[in-house]
């Protein structure tokens, strides 16, 4: 099995890449809001432990399959020890089935991401950011409280790679990605 990490900070442009990556590959996609959403219509609001286990379920579950593999899509908060013990978790479910483990990082301007906050397709799939003015507010806010870029060297572990997508459609990302690691 194959578990690609695909991360960065808001609106870069995760899910979308994720969707075409799952396209041309046969991964399957888990978008980090397929469980932050529901989770929000339950509670009202961000319920982080209730997000933590139904992402644990659906990971244990998944883990056991024969599936060809995941793409999970997480915004990384490299500042955060929480975080980096987190992307340790997941691999630690996955690990007892020899998974081979990706990491993708993708970065892009501010400018570029608060354009893409208002998107069509991330609109559609994300309910909590339909209010654009909220939203921008939190990736801001965001984008002030936590390093969400990772710095040269700091990503440990093989198959890593970095793209700047601010220029690239998802396509021509999904297709490096695909490409840098046979997928």
């Amino acid at each position: 099995m194959k578990l690609v990490l695909l991360f960065g900070n808001a609106a870069v442009g995760k899910m979308t890449v994720g969707q075409e990556l799952m396209k041309r590959t046969g991964l399957r996609l888990f978008h980090n809001h397929m469980t932050i959403e529901p989770v929000l219509e339950v509670f009202g609001d961000f319920n982080s432990a209730a997000i933590q286990r139904c992402r644990e379920a659906i990971f244990e579950e998944f883990a056991k399959t024969d599936r060809y593999g995941m793409i999970f899509t997480y915004m990384w908060a490299f500042d955060q020890q929480s975080d980096w013990d987190y992307v340790e978790r997941i691999k630690e479910i996955f690990a007892p089935y020899g998974t081979e483990f990706y990491y993708v990082e993708l970065t892009a301007s501010q400018e570029v991401r608060l354009k893409r906050n208002a998107s069509e397709n991330r609109l559609r799939n994300k309910s909590s950011k339909r209010d654009i003015v909220s939203s921008n507010q939190r990736l801001l806010d965001d984008d002030a409280r936590y390093r969400l870029e990772s710095r040269e060297g700091e990503i440990p572990f093989p198959n890593y790679m970095r793209i700047d997508n601010t220029e690239l459609p998802p396509e021509t990302v999904a297709a490096m990605i695909q490409e840098r690691f046979a997928l």
